[in-house]
């Protein structure tokens, strides 16, 4: 007769009973697998770094954001319906308002801390796409994005994409002047889409402008479809993150091949939950010393009114900044007015963001690496790169002045026409200026480099030598400090093919070809890398025959 044993631990065996959370913990187990995933992953290794910690401030400052959301969502109405205000806020009382502003007038004046959750809710939106902003540049700058990372640059594109988007249909929700503003002047760019616009404009807001029903169609997006979305997109970003591991930086030890760091669990663990609060603290204490859209200040949104120095968010001053300056261009082609002013910035804004979205795609393709890199590079030893980042930001600064062209010059007494023109002119002409200046301080950050390898680091302290010539004391770098600064990678420009090749016959390059070379030369020419010193040269200069 076979004998089935049903309970091996150690408390069945001494015929006790386990304790309750340890039946539950085997229940879990025995369905789940929790204990075998656990042990296989809770010891994961990860790499520190400071700069690490950008993406744990965007992906906390979600958190914050679902977790505040919630709980608005329990007070408001997102209807456009007509009621008059009777509540404590006595400067309103008795006008005609929206139900959403009135809803968000009580959230603010009447719910118990609902103010408070307001404005958290709110700077955490522009923290979490600033902390995106921040950390893709970091992505960036250090070449993190490279393979097999190009999928989570996408993902990390999108949840910052989406948030834009989120962000705007989130501070459009209570109806106020100034947001009432802000989805006005966004009804006005829709119109300028040739053929489509009035369709898009009249399903969106179900009629004339601003009918009845934008608000309730915006707050489905805001808490529904675009939240839905970016949760997927954090979730498969962090499984993509965990599968990967984040990227190090050169040292010794550290390769393509292995992650010098520590174990997810315990102190990954702590070192985030902390981290969390702390981020969590920060938002609160901003939020509490820092009034953010006071809407009872602004008043309901009227169409007939249009609330004075009127801003968007930040993070669509770019795009505001390229409607604002662009000349008030139209044009009349077959029987329809197209007005210029309106849709050429409509169609550079969503192109330099897909731009910057398939980038790692288009810098493989020029460089040719097609290899696995796990180790982050400086900003320095990638010039050209670098002076794109820049140039790029600079062209964001640049719009996001013109985005502000009524406040700067009403705050610093200028002309609204000469910042216009400053903007014009300077969008164009900034950036050429801003990736020449840094990719030549990136070339002269790698002779610095190259100079403290082979003489070492200067001490400040002068010697004068027999013969009565002072020199200055260098010190010798560390092994880890000399593997540091001589890790990186360089590579040989790419080189047409000869003419003809071994037999004669003319070789055909397309001008495809052609332009990838000429774009590789313009990463790794001459002029885009300082050679890294040679074991040569280091000896000749440690022997004294070079410099002191």
């Amino acid at each position: 007769m076979n004998t089935v044993t049903t309970n091996t631990s150690a408390a069945g065996a001494a015929g006790k009973k386990a304790p309750a959370g340890e039946r539950v913990a085997d229940w879990a187990d025995g369905r789940l697998g929790i204990y075998t995933l656990a042990k296989a992953n809770m010891r994961k290794i990860f790499p520190d770094h400071w700069s690490f910690m950008l993406g744990e401030i965007c992906l906390y400052s979600f958190l914050i954001i679902i977790l505040t959301g919630v709980y608005l969502t329990l007070f408001f109405h997102p209807s456009m319906n007509e009621v008059e205000y009777v509540g404590p806020y006595v400067p309103l009382q008795g006008q005609l308002m929206s139900e959403a502003f009135n809803s968000t007038m009580y959230i603010s004046f009447e719910v118990r801390g609902g103010l408070l959750i307001r404005q958290i809710h709110h700077w955490a939106a522009l923290i979490f796409l600033a902390g995106m902003f921040v950390h893709m540049m970091r992505v960036f700058f250090t070449g993190a994005f490279r393979k097999p990372r190009e999928i989570n640059w996408l993902f990390g594109f999108l949840l910052f994409f989406l948030g834009m988007f989120t962000g705007f249909t989130g501070y459009s929700l209570p109806d106020d002047l100034l947001s009432g503003t802000g989805v006005r002047f966004m009804q006005g760019a829709i119109l300028s889409v040739p053929v489509i616009g009035t369709y898009l404009s009249m399903f969106l807001f179900g009629g004339e402008f601003p009918g009845g029903d934008f608000v309730a169609r915006f707050y489905s997006a805001h808490i529904l479809l675009l939240p839905g979305i970016m949760l997927g997109l954090v979730v498969a970003h962090l499984i993509l993150v965990f599968f990967h591991k984040h990227t190090q930086f050169a040292g010794p030890g550290r390769t393509n091949k292995n992650v010098v760091g520590m174990p997810l669990l315990p102190v990954y663990m702590a070192k985030a939950g902390g981290f969390f609060f702390l981020v969590f603290g920060v938002i609160a204490v901003i939020a509490a010393i820092a009034s953010i859209n006071p809407i009872w200040a602004i008043g309901p949104y009227r169409p007939d009114q249009v609330s004075t120095g009127a801003q968007p968010d930040w993070y669509m001053g770019f795009a505001e900044g390229l409607i604002r300056v662009m000349p008030g261009w139209e044009i009349n082609l077959w029987g329809h007015t197209l007005v210029l002013g309106v849709m050429i910035p409509l169609a550079i804004f969503p192109a330099v963001l897909a731009a910057i979205g398939v980038y790692p795609f288009i810098e493989s393709w020029i460089t040719g690496d097609k290899r696995e890199h796990h180790i982050a590079q400086r900003p320095r030893n990638a010039p050209t790169r670098t002076a794109f980042g820049v140039a790029w930001i600079t062209a964001y600064m640049v719009m996001l002045v013109g985005g502000g062209n009524d406040l700067w010059a009403t705050h610093f007494h200028l002309s609204l026409n000469s910042i216009t023109w400053f903007v014009r002119i300077f969008f164009f002409l900034g950036p050429i200026i801003a990736f020449i200046a840094t990719k030549r301080i990136c070339l002269g950050l790698q002779r610095r480099d190259k100079d403290k390898v082979l003489h070492g680091r200067e001490s400040g302290i002068i010697k004068r030598l027999p013969h009565g010539e002072f020199v200055e004391v260098h010190q010798p770098l560390s092994q880890g400090e000399l593997h540091r600064l001589t890790a990186h990678e360089q590579y040989d420009a790419a080189e047409l093919p000869p003419a003809v090749d071994e037999n004669g016959v003319e070789r055909k390059v397309g001008s495809i070809e052609k332009l990838r070379v000429k774009l590789n030369k313009g990463y790794y020419g001459d002029d885009s890398q300082i050679a890294k010193p040679t074991v040569d040269e280091f000896q000749e200069i440690q022997s004294g025959h070079g410099h002191h």
